[in-house]
């Protein structure tokens, strides 16, 4: 990680290490920059914690804080801050009003328990499914993102996902959705004080970016064999 990017994260790791003094809590032996590093290596080639590079700090400690900033809201923290930092670098308020709401469903290796798939029968895909919202920058809002079985209906995630979005960012009134979804969604947003619409398909054949749809594409993350070669 470059100093400039550590630079915008770093307080929020500084104010995590200053809140945990007092008995019982471990010395402050390695640098959270390395930590954090070292997490982006384990995201970004997808290995076990235990095959991380000597180079870095302890797989087990590395893994102990992540758990701790997944479990307390720093990792949420740092995603909100760059998104909303984002946000005004495209002069945008910090929260925004409006969404976009998406489901895509993916195949699973042959060691992913059989309870936890399903097939969606409309892509004819065995899998799971992701269900995830962002703002119409393309940038994740709630950041559990909900994994279901492929089986599970787009409706059934993303009432769940408006729920998490009326609670975390009220700002938004309006939320784009495909044709996938029911009106149970937009009953369900109505009572939430959100205006859930279908952006319609053009009848022209041909590729065409769906308009306020297409930005959300961008944030399902691409398969391993998609992904460049490093």
């Amino acid at each position: 990680m470059s100093d400039a990017r550590w630079a915008l994260i770093e307080p929020v790791f500084t104010e995590w290490r200053s809140g945990r003094t007092g008995p019982g809590v471990a010395a402050r032996v390695h640098d959270l920059r390395e930590i954090v590093n070292a997490i982006l290596y384990v995201n970004r080639t997808g290995i076990p914690w235990e095959y991380l590079p000597h180079d870095f700090p302890p797989y087990k400690t590395v893994y102990d804080y992540y758990a701790k900033w997944e479990a307390d809201g720093t990792t949420g923290r740092v995603h909100d801050l760059l998104r909303d930092k984002t946000r005004r670098a495209h002069g945008r308020a910090a929260e925004p009003s409006a969404a976009v709401v998406d489901a895509q469903s993916v195949k699973t290796s042959a060691n992913v328990a059989e309870t936890s798939q399903g097939i969606d029968a409309g892509k004819k895909i065995k899998g799971r499914k992701r269900h995830l919202i962002t703002d119409t920058l393309g940038l994740v809002l709630v950041l559990a993102v909900i994994v279901t079985a492929a089986s599970v209906h787009d409706s059934t995630g993303g009432k769940r996902l408006l729920d998490e979005l009326a609670v975390t960012h009220p700002s938004v009134t309006k939320v784009w959705a495909d044709g996938g979804y029911q009106t149970t969604v937009f009953q369900h947003g109505a009572g939430l004080g959100i205006d859930v619409e279908v952006v319609k398909r053009p009848t022209s054949k041909g590729f065409q970016p769906l308009p306020k749809r297409w930005v959300i594409e961008a944030a399902h993350p691409l398969p391993v064999e998609a992904l460049p070669a490093r």
